[in-house]
């Protein structure tokens, strides 16, 4: 959530980025932020004064008792209920001011980094970086949809039968290259130094007001109502929130979390071959990264962040490219986002697999996370940052396709000892 004295104090700045985020009227939504600012602050002022007088009155009143005066701190006394009368009043009136300005910072994205581009789609996303260069398939190469059946690696029949479209089983080979991946992100986020945590799959109301996804991403979210509780999209939601309404020593900065969970995500729309087979899931297995760090050193964490993910891609050799993303393609909650794209051969598209993203204070302003200036002992806003490393679905998808052979799908050779064959045939 965006913090009211960056409003009060750049306007223009937040306006020009809302704009950039495509928010339809953005400056009607924040002159009336700002008017309603104005008139909270009115009232507390009023409310301040009323509530020093009484506090004076009370302090004078009881001199005059211990003095003996009794008849003055009796008339004094008199227009105390109307005094306490005026300030119920305007704690009301309060109340309601702050009330109506939560309800519109809430609909209120962040705005971008300086750094981030003009545009309103996927189209407009600018190439930061590409790596590898896509290999020609051969003659009759299969769409990993095929190769799937083709192996009996993973079902989505049966999976449609028990639960739905989007729900596949992994079997076999494909079940154990699975758990080869999450084991091998997992000990690369490790070696860089990211504790390991397993949270919960489902969350509150809190929580996905936390990170943002509620009110924002309801529609797509699986909500267990009797409860009031959601089945995470990502594990970046309890990871995230688990340093909710805290305050932390600067000296255990960064905080450096990765953890696995399936994610469940509902993704309405259409379904067509952009979608088919991997391409898109109901649900899915993610090993995610999250950082909380100093607002001075956030976007240099970015930038390892973003680099450690490419070093991910580089070791399963698959070609890749980083793309910067515009304003109109970027979340609610970021403020700079690197999606990372590989090269699926067999489908000649790229597919995103990594979202790499700096929400700076707009989680911590929900999360109440903060950090306690050695210095000047006073509290302020960290930065959160998250990414996928990585997201398994398409990963598995473009391994399938770019790695097929006459003999079958060769398995990246720094899987191996995690899956313990060499070849799915």
């Amino acid at each position: 959530m965006l913090e009211i004295q960056t409003i009060r104090e750049n306007k223009d700045r937040v306006l020009a980025g809302l704009n950039k985020k495509r928010l339809s009227d953005a400056d009607k939504l924040l002159s009336a932020v700002l008017e309603n600012d104005e008139k909270r602050r009115e009232i507390q002022a009023e409310l301040n004064k009323l509530q020093e007088e009484l506090n004076r009155l009370s302090s004078e009143i009881g001199a005059l008792m211990k003095s003996g005066e009794k008849q003055k701190a009796e008339e004094i006394k008199s227009g105390i209920p109307g005094l306490k009368s005026a300030i119920r009043d305007l704690e009301e009136a309060l109340q309601q001011k702050e009330e109506a300005q939560y309800q519109i910072l809430v609909t209120l994205p962040n705005i971008p980094h300086p750094s981030v581009p003009q545009g309103g789609g996927p189209d407009d996303n600018e190439v930061a970086e590409t790596s590898g260069v896509p290999a020609d398939m051969p003659e009759g190469s299969l769409p990993h949809w095929d190769l799937i059946r083709k192996y009996d690696i993973i079902d989505f029949e049966n999976g449609n039968k028990v639960s739905g479209a989007g729900f596949p089983f992994y079997k076999g080979k494909g079940a154990k290259l699975q758990r080869a991946l999450i084991n091998f992100f997992l000990d690369e986020a490790e070696k860089q130094g990211y504790n390991e945590m397993q949270p919960p799959i489902v969350i509150n109301k809190d929580s996905g007001f936390g990170t943002g996804q509620l009110p924002d991403k309801d529609g797509q979210m699986y909500h267990v109502q009797e409860d009031g509780l959601y089945l995470i999209p990502t594990a970046e939601v309890p990871i995230t929130n688990y340093f909710r309404d805290t305050i932390l020593k600067e000296s255990e900065l960064p905080v450096k979390c990765v953890g696995y969970t399936p994610c469940f995500r509902r993704e309405a729309g259409s379904w067509g071959a952009h979608v088919r087979g991997l391409n898109r899931l109901h649900q899915f297995d993610k090993v995610e990264i999250v950082q909380i760090a100093h607002p001075e050193k956030s976007y240099a964490i970015l930038e390892e962040m973003r680099k450690y993910v490419q070093s991910l891609l580089e070791k399963l050799e698959l070609p890749y490219r980083v793309l910067r993303l515009c304003g109109g393609d970027m979340s609610f909650t970021s403020a700079l986002t690197y999606d990372m794209e590989v090269y699926s051969g067999a489908q000649k598209r790229w597919l995103e697999v990594s979202s790499v993203s700096n929400f700076e204070t707009f989680q911590a302003n929900r999360l109440k996370l903060r950090a306690k200036s050695e210095e000047s002992k006073k509290t302020y806003l960290l930065h959160t940052l998250n990414g996928s490393a990585l997201a398994l679905p398409r990963i598995v998808a473009a391994i399938l396709e770019n790695n097929q052979t006459p003999e079958g799908i060769k398995i990246p050779k720094v899987l191996v000892p995690y899956c313990g064959f060499d070849t799915i045939s």
